[in-house]
């Protein structure tokens, strides 16, 4: 078995990647080879019994009911009319600086992002919501689209995060402390596109015109609009960093009180509760999917011995172990052209993530660098839904704005993507980024 693993783990892969490329869906481009693969290192009565048992492994784990609850949440809030709340506030802040509505959109992605959770689901809401006002003003498309595509990537960092959940249950680290890590690392990252966005403007006015300012009274009504998901936000992770709920009561508490603060705006209907709970399971399932597909390909991969065989080798490469990450991460980046986030997550992880533990890097500690590892892992994954030539949230966000070119858009990403390159240099020289907050809430 050991002498034909490592070749059955590189034809694996090989099939994996064509079948992507026959537009397979990616659950069943990783489940099918792995089923292959362990049929032929085992037999079939082996296979069989693994397939019976692994789905109720996987489907019964208590953490990942916070994952449905997350995007439940997201979904009451964005039929709630919340997310068009949390622009208009935005916007009334800062709409009268020259490009005050692409900073609107940057903030009110960031603040959707944290009650929604997911990078595509972000872009797509607040693009619905700000990009016809942004072009009717007068705003440019490269500029418009590039910063709803960039202010989307906020849904990954920010918690609550899809991803940022699985990669704690992935290499079982606490999910609170991870919600800390990405807090001050996703706060940068909001703060970094609004100053792109400044300089942007003022190096080409032409894409980013003056808007009336608003009176003080104004601003105040637009503010006053947005205190229910404030008020969610406080309950939530105030409860969890208070420790008077775990991060899955935290998301069902959440997921309620959004409902009821859609209701009570009565923009939250029967429609739209049925539409919320009907995406939430279709994206569920289709999370679950892939679970169940990398799990299957991820034990046959164990039993070929290869994690096991790319730790070994990655700690005998006669190279700085800050160099060994810096590939890793490029990696990631190319990944991102072919993959999704959770894909690139599940079916990797399992390979990285020991061989990475196994570093010494700037003296952590066993679960702060995981904790270090994993934010700049997710900033890694959020760089690769931007960047050419597959970015998912600019096709997400030029699929709603058909009258910008995508290369109009790309254009438009590159100084995005500059201030996303120099956050990731920051954070693999100065963990404490990261690190600080883990620190203050949990020493």
């Amino acid at each position: 078995m050991s002498a034909m693993g490592p070749q059955l783990g590189v034809m694996m892969f090989v099939a994996m990647l064509v079948l992507m490329a026959l537009r397979v869906p990616i659950a069943a481009a990783m489940f099918v080879p792995g089923v292959a693969g362990y049929w032929l290192l085992t037999d079939s009565m082996a296979t069989i019994n693994f397939l019976k048992g692994s789905a109720v492994a996987r489907l019964t784990v208590y953490e990942l009911s916070v994952i449905p609850l997350f995007l439940l949440m997201g979904q009451f809030a964005s039929q709630g009319g919340l997310s068009r709340d949390l622009f208009r506030a935005a916007a009334a802040l800062v709409g009268h600086v020259r490009g005050g509505l692409a900073m609107a959109a940057v903030l009110s992605a960031g603040a959707f992002g944290a009650v929604c959770g997911s990078s595509v689901a972000t872009s797509a809401t607040i693009t619905q919501v700000a990009y016809p006002q942004m072009r009717a003003l007068g705003y440019g498309g490269r500029l418009s689209t590039a910063a709803l595509a960039s202010g989307g990537t906020l849904g990954i960092l920010i918690p609550p995060s899809v991803p940022l959940v699985v990669y704690a249950i992935l290499t079982e680290q606490n999910i609170a402390k991870l919600f800390a890590a990405a807090m001050v690392p996703g706060l940068l990252a909001m703060m970094g596109y609004v100053m792109v966005v400044w300089l942007f403007a003022r190096a080409r006015p032409e894409q980013a015109p003056l808007s009336e300012r608003l009176s003080w009274l104004e601003r105040g009504k637009a503010l006053w609009t947005i205190w229910p998901i404030s008020l969610i936000f406080v309950v939530v992770f105030g409860g969890i960093y208070g420790g008077f709920f775990s991060p899955t009561e935290g998301a069902g508490v959440g997921a309620v009180l959004t409902l009821v603060a859609g209701l009570a705006k009565r923009e939250l209907r029967l429609p739209g509760i049925r539409a919320s709970l009907v995406s939430t399971a279709e994206t569920t399932g289709m999370v679950f999917m892939i679970f169940l597909g990398a799990d299957m390909m991820n034990a046959t991969l164990a039993l070929t011995e290869m994690p096991k065989h790319v730790a070994e080798w990655v700690a005998a490469l006669p190279l700085p172990d800050l160099s060994i990450v810096g590939a890793v991460l490029l990696l990631y980046i190319l990944l991102g052209c072919v993959m999704d986030e959770l894909s690139m997550l599940l079916l990797t992880l399992p390979v990285i993530f020991p061989a990475v533990m196994g570093l010494d890097l700037w003296g952590l500690n066993y679960e702060s660098k995981a904790l270090w590892f994993g934010i700049l892992l997710l900033m890694t994954v959020s760089f690769g839904l931007i960047a050419p030539p597959i970015g998912l949230n600019v096709y997400v966000v030029n699929s709603l704005a058909k009258d910008v070119p995508m290369n109009e858009t790309y254009k438009g990403l590159a100084p995005f993507l500059a201030w996303d390159a120099l956050r990731m240099l920051a954070l693999l020289f100065f963990p404490i980024i990261s690190l600080g907050l883990v620190r203050v809430f949990f020493s």
